[in-house]
C-alpha cells in the first residue's frame, strides 16, 4: 500500500468520553487522530492471588473503525496526556509504536512503511509546566525522516505571545 497523503486530525478532548467518542464516529475521512488529554477509566478488574478485589485495567475509548496506539501504565498519577488512532485502513503500513527514540509518557513517536520508506510521526503534549519541552531540550536525537509534529505545547512565553508577561 503507497499512500500519497496523509489526513491527521489533532484535538484535545478535555478528558471528555463523549467527545472521544464523538471524533472516533464522525471523522471516518481522517487517517489518523491524535488526541490530548485523553479520558482514562477503569473498565473491570482482574482479581489474582495478590489482591482479590483485582488489578484495574484502565483504557481510553477504543472504536472499530481505529487502531489505538497509548503506552501502558499502572500508576494512576503518570497516565499518559496522548493517544493516538490510525484508522483500521492503514493497517497495512505497519504502524509501531517506539519508546526507544523517546521515554516520555507525553510524546508518542510512530513508524510506518511507505513505498519501502520508514516515516515518523510525532504527538507531542506539553503541561504548563512545560516539562515535555524541557524533556526534548535535554534530549539529542537524530531523525531525519519525521513526517510530521502535532501538538499543544503550552508555551509561555513572550516571544510567543506578547500577552505573557515574561519569558520563561
Amino acid at each position: 500500500m503507497i499512500i500519497k497523503s496523509i489526513k491527521l486530525f489533532l484535538q484535545n478532548v478535555c478528558k471528555n468520553r463523549v467527545l472521544t467518542n464523538t471524533i472516533l464516529e464522525t471523522n471516518r475521512d481522517f487517517n489518523i487522530i491524535f488526541i490530548q488529554e485523553p479520558p482514562w477509566s477503569t473498565i473491570h478488574t482482574i482479581p489474582n492471588s495478590f489482591n482479590k478485589e483485582g488489578d484495574k485495567v484502565v483504557s481510553a475509548p477504543n472504536h472499530l473503525n481505529w487502531i489505538t496506539f497509548s503506552r501502558s501504565t499502572s500508576d494512576e498519577n503518570d497516565y499518559p496526556r496522548i493517544i493516538s488512532y490510525i484508522n483500521i485502513c492503514l493497517v497495512n503500513l505497519h504502524f509501531s509504536l517506539y519508546k526507544n527514540i523517546f521515554n516520555h509518557r507525553d510524546i508518542y513517536c510512530f513508524s510506518f512503511f511507505n513505498n519501502r520508506n520508514t516515516l515518523f510521526l510525532l504527538n507531542v503534549y506539553s503541561d504548563a509546566h512545560q516539562s515535555t519541552l524541557k524533556y526534548l531540550k535535554d534530549t539529542e536525537v537524530d531523525i531525519w525522516n519525521i513526517l510530521v509534529i502535532t501538538g499543544n505545547f503550552n508555551i509561555r512565553d513572550s516571544n510567543w505571545n506578547s500577552l505573557y508577561p515574561f519569558n520563561s
